[in-house]
C-alpha cells in the first residue's frame, strides 16, 4: 500500500513539474505590449517643403535624402543647416522614388511601383546597375551584410546586396498581431526603426523576431518644433516619413513629406 501511495505521489509531482514547465514555456511565448519611448528635441533644421521625403541617411556627417512623386523624384546630398541640396540627380519623370540606403559605398534607391532598384556610386552618383524587384518598394536599410526592405505590408525582406535575392522574411508584429504599412527604415544599434505609414508613429523592431519592442508617438512634433506650418492640415498623407541616425551626434533626425523642418531628437 505504501508503495502505491509513493508511486501516486510521484506521479503528482511529475505532472506538477510538467505543468510548471509548460506554464513557463507559455509565459515565455507571450508578446508583451511595446514600451512607450519618449524623446527630447535637440535642434530644429530647415527642410525643403517641395521634398516628398521617402528616405534619409547620414554618411560622412552629410544628410542624404531620396524623394518621391512622379516628375519630382530625386536623390540628393542636403546641407542640414540650410536645407538646400548640395548635389542632386533627378529620376525619370515616370519613376516614383522611394527609400534609400548606403552599403559598401553603394547607394540603393527603391521605386514604388516601377519594380526597379537603382544602385549608384556613393561618391559620384553615377548609376552602376539596376535590379528587378517583384514587390512595391517602400523602405530600405541594412545590417552591414543584408539589405532590409519593406513593401507596405507587415513583412521585412532580408536581401543579398549583390544579387538582390531574398534570403529571409520576417513578419512584424506586436501583442495584437501583425502590423502593416511598415515604411521608411533605419537600422540602429541592433534594432530597426520604422515609420508606420499614415501615422506619426515610429516603431522599434527586433530584426530577429519581428516583434515591436517600442513605439514613439511623434504626433505633437510639428507643434513642438515651433513651426507655424503643418502639412498634415492640408493633406492627410503628408505624415512623418524619414529617419536618419548620425553616429557622430548619437541623434535621430526626423522629418515628413513636405515638412518645413528636420528635427534632431534623442530617444529615451
Amino acid at each position: 500500500m505504501k508503495k502505491v501511495i509513493v508511486h501516486f505521489l510521484s506521479l503528482i509531482v511529475f505532472a506538477s513539474c510538467n505543468n510548471t514547465e509548460e506554464a513557463v514555456d507559455n509565459v515565455s511565448n507571450v508578446i508583451v505590449v511595446p514600451k512607450a519611448i519618449s524623446y527630447a528635441i535637440i535642434k530644429i533644421f530647415p527642410h525643403d517643403t517641395t521634398s516628398f521625403t521617402q528616405g534619409l541617411f547620414f554618411h560622412n556627417n552629410k544628410m542624404y535624402e531620396g524623394t518621391g512623386m512622379e516628375k519630382e523624384s530625386k536623390l540628393m546630398v542636403v546641407d542640414l543647416n540650410t536645407g538646400k541640396a548640395e548635389k542632386r540627380i533627378a529620376l525619370a519623370d515616370s519613376v516614383f522614388g522611394e527609400g534609400i540606403t548606403l552599403l559598401n559605398n553603394k547607394i540603393y534607391q527603391l521605386t514604388w511601383q516601377n519594380h526597379k532598384v537603382y544602385v549608384y556610386d556613393a561618391n559620384t552618383f553615377k548609376k552602376e546597375k539596376e535590379f528587378e524587384w517583384p514587390f512595391e518598394g517602400w523602405g530600405i536599410t541594412h545590417n552591414d551584410s543584408s539589405l532590409i526592405i519593406s513593401t507596405g505590408g507587415s513583412n521585412l525582406y532580408f536581401v543579398n546586396p549583390a544579387t538582390f535575392k531574398i534570403e529571409q522574411t520576417v513578419g512584424v508584429s506586436d501583442n495584437n498581431g501583425y502590423i502593416d504599412s511598415i515604411n521608411e527604415l533605419e537600422f540602429v544599434n541592433g534594432s530597426i526603426y520604422a515609420n508606420k505609414y499614415l501615422t506619426d508613429i515610429i516603431l522599434k523592431i527586433n530584426p530577429k523576431t519581428g516583434i515591436i519592442e517600442g513605439k514613439v508617438d511623434l504626433s505633437n512634433l510639428v507643434k513642438e518644433s515651433g513651426s507655424s506650418y503643418d502639412p498634415r492640415s492640408l493633406d492627410a498623407g503628408l505624415v512623418l516619413n524619414g529617419i536618419a541616425y548620425n553616429q557622430e551626434t548619437k541623434s535621430f533626425y526626423l522629418t515628413g513629406k513636405r515638412w518645413p523642418f528636420i528635427a534632431e531628437v534623442k530617444f529615451n
